[in-house]
Order: C-alpha cells, then sequence, then structure tokens
C-alpha cells in the first residue's frame, strides 16, 4: 500500500467526456476574447493573420506551401497568447520590479520575435523558391 498522501486536483478538472469538451471550448473562446480586449500586441497580430492567411490561401502554390505560411502565421497567436499569459500571471503574483519577473517577461517577448522572424522566413523560402 502507498502510506502517501494523496494530491489533491484542482477543484475545477472534475467534469469529463462532452462536458469536459464544451467547458474547454469556452473556456478558449474566452481566453480569445479577452486576449483580443486586453492585448495590443495580439490584436494588431489578429489583423495580420486575417489579411495573411487569406492573401495564403489565394496565391497559387501547393497545398503544403499555403499551410506552411498559414502554420507560421497561426504559430505567431498561439506564442503571443502563451506570452499574455505568462506576464498576466507575473502580474496577479506581484507588480513589483524583480529580476525573475523581468527575465521571464522578456524571454516571453523573445519567443514572439523568434516566431515573427520564423513568419518572414517561412512566406519568403515559399514565395521565392
Amino acid at each position: 500500500m502507498n502510506s502517501e498522501p494523496a494530491i489533491e486536483e484542482s477543484p475545477f478538472k472534475g467534469q469529463t467526456g462532452l462536458r469536459r469538451i464544451w467547458n474547454a471550448f469556452s473556456y478558449s473562446l474566452s481566453g480569445l476574447h479577452a486576449a483580443y480586449l486586453n492585448e495590443d500586441a495580439f490584436r494588431q497580430e489578429s489583423l495580420l493573420a486575417a489579411i495573411m492567411i487569406p492573401v495564403a490561401l489565394a496565391l497559387p502554390l501547393p497545398g503544403v506551401g499555403k499551410a506552411l505560411m498559414i502554420a507560421s502565421v497561426l504559430l505567431v497567436l498561439v506564442v503571443e497568447l502563451l506570452n499574455s499569459a505568462i506576464e498576466a500571471a507575473i502580474d496577479r503574483i506581484s507588480l513589483d520590479r524583480h529580476r525573475l519577473s523581468k527575465r521571464a517577461k522578456d524571454i516571453g517577448s523573445a519567443a514572439v520575435l523568434i516566431a515573427l522572424i520564423n513568419v518572414l522566413a517561412t512566406w519568403s523560402l515559399v514565395l521565392l523558391a
């Protein structure tokens, strides 16, 4: 028998099946809405995505090229959402300036920069190949 005490799970982790899927979908939409309302960078990158994705679809390219171009744009949105979540969590913990808080926020920002560079590289390679 295991004598270690049971580790309590989050009280928010109780749903299963279709209810869990519906809740997850609802939480995801709430997250997108919150990011759009509160994060300028996410709004700007969403606008770029709204322009770039239809452009990629309209270009006379093979499906793989279009998929790479669209995936690179969507990756920017994913990374921006994660960066915004990190920033919100850090700010929730404390608004005091701290070197580790700065490091976490700077690293998140660097991840967004790398994702944007990836868009530039991907689109350049697909269009100029």
